[in-house]
């Protein structure tokens, strides 16, 4: 088929490769230019780069709404567009002018977590899969009827990063096999709006922790902020201290949520959950950190004697 590719970071890569590799000819690709926001750091494979390896006419917009780009889509006489991680909304002059429309291919099992970030709000919230969705584009952000999609579950002991790596490697056979499904004839399952969840972008203070929430809560959200992401982090003496592994302490501790208590096995406990103040509870065994000029130790090497409070703010 005869395509233009919307896309950016690694799961745009990966996504012009696997049209690359299925002999599509690609007529056009449309990308963002390079970021300085922390999250757009991240798996940032160039997809202008690789267009450009293979010869292919790259145009970067932080916006699809100009003239010239809109004239170059309508010049190259499309069968489809394929998206991935575009960061904003396309027009409707942009996502109907093909003939066979656009397809997105979005990280999340839709319609749960559209929008942005959905690995880590999943992993956050404790879902038992996540996984990849191939949608047909239409005015609402990643609302339209569902092409393909595949899951993979969530383990125990897995972080965002490992979840990334599992659900980027969907994205090659997602986008052929839909891109099939669209040319030979599919039936499109429309979303269930009832079930729809959408989140904004991620900024520093999403990353902050709550020390009132249950501890398994706690714990999942450090996992869910792994590295290379902006990790969970607290104040402690006014200074930024990244918790990077924890884990649910075996005893129950009572207190003020936030406490640096008492050292149990290879971490120090900190006073966590709703009900602290009851003693019923486990807290946050803290195991390593990442202080404020980015030195990793252990929690023992760190908090050299108990006391004292992780907090919301310097």
């Amino acid at each position: 088929m005869r395509v233009a590719m919307f896309g950016y970071q690694t799961w745009g890569h990966r996504t012009l490769q696997a049209l690359l590799d299925a002999g599509h000819e690609v007529a056009l690709v449309v990308t963002h230019p390079k970021s300085d926001h922390a999250y757009e750091r991240i798996w940032a494979d160039s997809v202008a780069d690789l267009a450009e390896a293979h010869g292919l006419r790259v145009l970067l917009r932080h916006q699809p709404e100009d003239a010239e780009l809109l004239a170059e889509l309508e010049a190259a006489d499309l069968d489809l567009i394929v998206a991935n991680n575009w960061r904003t909304w396309l027009p409707p002059e942009i996502f109907e002018l093909p003939r066979h429309g656009t397809l997105n291919i979005h990280d999340s099992l839709l319609p749960a977590y559209a929008g942005f970030s959905p690995l880590i709000w999943a992993m956050i919230n404790g879902e038992t899969e996540v996984g990849v969705t191939a949608h047909m584009m239409d005015g609402e952000l990643d609302a339209g009827d569902i092409v393909l999609q595949r899951a993979i579950p969530v383990g125990p002991s897995d972080t965002t990063t490992d979840l990334f790596h599992r659900t980027v490697d969907l994205i090659a056979p997602i986008t052929a096999e839909a891109i099939r499904l669209v040319e030979t004839g599919y039936t499109p399952v429309p979303q269930d709006r009832a079930k729809a969840s959408f989140f904004h972008k991620r900024a520093q203070r999403d990353s902050l922790i709550d020390w009132t929430l249950p501890p398994a809560d706690i714990e999942r959200f450090v996992r869910a902020l792994s590295d290379p992401y902006p990790n969970a982090f607290a104040y402690h003496r006014g200074r930024e201290l990244r918790i990077t592994r924890a884990s649910v302490s075996k005893g129950h501790y009572g207190g003020t949520p936030g406490r640096i208590f008492i050292r149990e096995g290879d971490g120090v406990v900190i006073v966590a959950g709703p009900d602290a103040r009851r003693g019923r509870s486990p807290g946050l065994l803290v195991e390593r950190v990442r202080t404020a000029d980015g030195t990793d130790v252990s929690a023992h090497e760190y908090f050299k004697t108990m006391g004292g409070y992780l907090t919301d703010r310097p």
